[in-house]
């Protein structure tokens, strides 16, 4: 089976609950534009290691301790030295390099631990999943910043029956499961250049375009 047949099928019973969700909330909101600041601040610190993400440890004045370009493993952990079988994954790189920095001080005094996601592959809940009338519907690991023009990049934009101005994103509250859509006018970002359109991406997004009509 065709990873695109893959992807729409998985698609289909993810979004089935979604499509409901979001009629019943009065879906069509519209979200602010992404503006040049909010582009441009910072990594984000919220990124939740998932598994197979590759991460990088670094150990101040004990780089024999860390280790680069580890992936995280199917059962969500990793191993370095003096350090095995660490749970990594629903940590954030702050919490996972807390953990390893409590491990080491056993070994060592007050060791200074940073750890860096290299790779993000993320679960689902760190992945945009564009699916519909585009080139290569794809779930794609969520980028800090990400924009809808970002996404729709990474999939080779809209397909030649795309009802671009009809797409729709539906978004979950993670405090409360709540979930809500929002209007997308994609056409009018991919086929006039209009950065009004273009918005600011979370985790767990997901992107829906529709085929027109005629």
């Amino acid at each position: 089976m065709s990873k695109t047949n893959t992807l729409s099928k998985i698609a289909g019973l993810t979004l089935a609950p979604l499509a409901l969700a979001g009629c019943a909330g009065g879906g069509g909101q519209q979200l602010p534009p992404a503006t040049s600041a909010m582009m441009e601040q910072g990594p984000s610190e919220s990124y939740v290691i998932g598994a197979t993400d590759v991460l990088t440890v670094h150990v101040w004045r004990n780089p024999e301790l860390g280790a680069e370009a580890i992936q995280v493993r199917p059962d969500g952990r990793i191993t370095i030295p003096l350090v095995a079988d660490m749970p990594a994954v629903g940590k954030t790189p702050a919490m996972l390099a807390q953990d390893i920095r409590l491990q080491l001080s056993q070994y060592i005094e007050e060791p200074l631990v940073t750890v860096i996601v290299n790779q993000p592959n993320g679960g689902f809940a760190q992945q945009v999943r564009i699916v519909g009338a585009t080139e290569k519907p794809a779930a794609i690991p969520y980028l800090a910043n990400m924009t809808v023009l970002d996404a729709m990049i990474a999939v080779g934009g809209l397909s030649e029956f795309a009802a671009g101005n009809r797409a729709k994103l539906i978004r979950t509250d993670r405090r409360t499961g709540t979930q809500q859509t929002y209007a997308l006018k994609l056409g009018d970002l991919l086929k006039k250049g209009d950065s009004q359109a273009n918005v600011l991406l979370q985790p767990g997004d997901v992107i829906i375009i529709p085929e027109s009509m005629f």
